[in-house]
């Protein structure tokens, strides 16, 4: 297992700092000659994942789609744990009617299917890398809101917090100083763990024609694209299919060994 974990942590590297540097060197993925359109060309020393059907090259659009699926994981889990995070602490530190109508309210927004709304809200508004960032972000907090929720009511009940009390400390210098440090832990974990699912939503919208439009390259309108060459050129499929699967796996395993590592030293303070 500790060489998935290895393995994982490499590729996210790897993948990541591809995504940095590949706008510092001169290549353009939307890049095609209209006079040499051959059809999709398999990978080869020149084409190391081929092309597609327009003849742009596969590799340069990969790593494009992994800048793009990368940042909207990154900003629109922002968005989730920084609303999550504020009203779960509100919701637990306050409590009272005003705990318990923030939790109805979550369990209203929890019991609808976010796909669904997100495809709706995508469809009213005109489909974009920014409005894909904020939908996924607004449509995803209720899950970290409860998780920062129970936290804060467990935190809050401990013997250093009620010492801080005791002693006359200030209600706001007790959580942001008590209270709010003891959170983060597992937000962190969570925050890991949302950003392969962000990612995959990404894929999903942009599949579908709601997401990332072209030409701009995502993962997944790369696979959108590749339909009608299935058969013919089967790599157009695979390629950024492999990358969605991979990074999402990776970012998996890192939340997961994140969530070990943290529990093991909490078990042990």
């Amino acid at each position: 297992m500790k060489y998935t974990i290895r393995l994982s942590y490499v590729f996210i590297v790897l993948i990541s700092v591809l995504a940095l540097i590949i706008p510092f060197f001169p290549f353009d993925p939307n890049y095609f000659d209209p006079n040499e359109i051959l059809g999709p060309i398999p990978p080869s020393l020149t084409h190391w994942f081929g092309t597609d059907d327009l003849g742009r090259d596969l590799l340069i659009r990969t790593i494009y789609g992994a800048r793009v699926s990368l940042a909207i994981g990154i900003i629109s889990v922002t968005i989730s744990i920084g609303l999550g995070s504020i009203i779960g602490v509100v919701s637990g530190w306050v409590g009272g009617w005003i705990d318990e109508l923030i939790m109805r309210f979550i369990d209203f927004a929890m019991a609808i299917p976010t796909i669904f709304l997100i495809l709706i809200i995508q469809t009213l508004f005109k489909p974009s890398i920014i409005n894909v960032m904020i939908v996924i972000g607004i449509t995803s907090w209720m899950g970290v809101a409860r998780l920062v929720r129970a936290e804060v009511l467990s935190i809050k009940e401990r013997p250093f917090v009620l010492a801080a009390k005791a002693r006359s400390i200030s209600s706001t210098r007790l959580l942001f100083w008590h209270v709010l440090p003891h959170t983060f832990p597992p937000v962190i974990v969570a925050a890991t763990l949302d950003v392969g699912n962000a990612i995959l939503v990404e894929s999903v919208l942009s599949f579908l024609g709601l997401g990332v439009q072209p030409p701009n390259a995502s993962w997944g309108n790369m696979l959108q694209n590749s339909l009608s060459y299935m058969i013919d050129a089967p790599w157009m499929a695979i390629i950024p299919g492999l990358f969605i699967t991979l990074t999402v796996l990776s970012i998996n395993f890192i939340g997961d060994n994140l969530r070990a590592t943290l529990n093991k030293r909490e078990s042990n303070a």
